[in-house]
């Protein structure tokens, strides 16, 4: 990487990276403005834009990306967790095509669901029984109502910085298209103020629902005593435990609840579950889930057309009974804990403004000169240490790209199946080359903010 421009400021820097992006992606412009004609901004997931234009993709291979204009990339965004297979897998392809060549939209029962079903309750503690929707955002909603419902309460604690799906979002800017709920926010990994709080308004929660590590707010893993703390209360005042493990029930073979011993009620899944198809679920304790059994004179009505779509049924039973296997589970975790490390020991030789959270394959990249312990950490509530640490976050993924390697702009990194340790090396020597180039106009960019 370019080291030459080690002497430029921050804004300076951030410039000549941008000028250089567009001059390099003039296709990609030319797609992001095609697209503005029928969608707002050109976009219609939020996520994936980014300034000054997002890059339009054209074709995948096992993880690697090439995009309209031309340029390759190895991909460490993995579909934020979604993609955990990568873009080829040749036993997902088989299995698609399979059940694509008998024929979809069946209108009834198929051969995949069931065994879905059994693989995915056989991997997860907390699922007596499961059922399938459309994504992480479906699950969330259901499993919250299911908990309304079968209590007879309304009040749901949620955590400041909490990403549970498109109407569930509680970060620092909020969001105008939240579901209208009796909401009572809680402080993420804040043992005693959210005991009390539980203490307090105990007899009126149907629902806790939490992340094991909050995924969208920043990689920031909960603490085990913070969760444990979660269920001893939920059992105690009769609330429903609810874990949304959408992102993280890849982190182990049994996911996080596994991993740290704490079984939820109820538990919410999707993204690479799918097989990189859509996909949701929730699930939990029989006597919570069994009221959907249709035979049941009182049964709770869930529709949806696309619930065991077949390709995605056929899809997700083969990713999870074929290629993320335990063993693969753990490998590529360690992978993800060589590459956290490591970013982290270039950061601190270089002394850069620069830390990096999560757990196993998932983490993000953040530009801070405070250690990162919460949400409050990770997005701050004052504006101008904001601004600050996007500016080097996009500066960072500006570089990235241009040499070669595809993350989220706001830092994030999943590691997929395909990814080798080649990858890895390749990654860290970018990342030290960009500290090097950069790490004097960050730490200046702080010091005078």
């Amino acid at each position: 990487m370019d080291t030459t421009r080690r002497n430029l400021d921050l804004s300076a820097a951030l410039q000549e990276s941008e000028r250089q992006f567009i001059a390099a992606n003039p296709t990609s412009e030319h797609h992001a403005r095609v697209g503005r004609s029928a969608m707002p901004g050109g976009n219609t997931r939020s996520i994936l834009h980014f300034d000054p234009f997002p890059l339009t993709w054209s074709h995948g291979e096992a993880n690697h990306l090439t995009d309209a204009d031309g340029h390759t990339y190895t991909d460490f965004l993995g579909e934020f967790t979604a993609g955990l297979f990568g873009h080829s897998d040749p036993i997902i392809q088989h299995a698609v095509r399979t059940a694509l060549s008998d024929g979809i939209v069946l209108g009834g029962p198929n051969g995949y669901e069931g065994q879905l079903a059994s693989a995915i309750t056989a991997r997860f503690p907390s699922l007596d029984l499961v059922r399938f929707c459309n994504s992480g955002t479906e699950a969330n909603v259901l499993a919250l109502q299911t908990a309304r419902h079968m209590t007879g309460r309304d009040r749901i604690m949620v955590f400041e910085g909490g990403y549970h799906g498109s109407v569930l979002y509680f970060g620092h800017h909020g969001n105008p298209l939240n579901l209208s709920m009796d909401w009572l926010m809680g402080r993420y990994n804040a043992i005693d103020e959210t005991h009390a709080q539980i203490e307090k308004h105990g007899p009126s929660l149907a629902a806790i629902l939490v992340e094991p590590m909050q995924g969208s707010g920043g990689c920031i893993p909960a603490d085990p005593a913070f969760l444990a703390m979660l269920r001893i209360e939920a059992s105690r005042h009769g609330i429903v435990l609810i874990f949304d493990e959408v992102m993280t029930s890849r982190l182990s073979p049994s996911g996080l609840q596994g991993q740290l011993g704490i079984t939820p009620d109820m538990t919410t899944l999707g993204k690479y579950l799918g097989g990189g198809l859509s996909f949701g679920a929730f699930g939990g304790k029989r006597d919570l889930m069994e009221r959907f059994d249709p035979e049941h004179a009182d049964c709770i009505i869930h529709a949806g057309t696309f619930n065991n779509n077949v390709l995605s049924m056929a899809a997700g039973l083969a990713g999870l009974t074929q290629v993320f296997t335990p063993a693969e589970a753990q490998r590529l975790n360690a992978l993800g804990g060589t590459l956290r490390d490591a970013l982290n020991t270039a950061a601190a030789r270089h002394k850069a403004p620069m830390t990096v959270t999560g757990v196993g394959s998932l983490m993000t990249v953040h530009f801070s000169d405070a250690p990162i312990n919460g949400p409050d950490d990770a997005h701050p509530h004052d504006a101008k240490r904001e601004i600050l640490m996007k500016a080097c976050g996009k500066l960072f993924h500006l570089e990235m790209m241009a040499h070669g390697h595809y993350l989220a702009r706001r830092g994030f990194i999943a590691l997929s199946l395909p990814m080798t340790q080649h990858d890895i090396d390749a990654f860290i020597a970018a990342t030290d080359d960009f500290l090097e180039a950069n790490t004097p106009a960050m730490t200046a960019a702080f010091e005078l903010r």
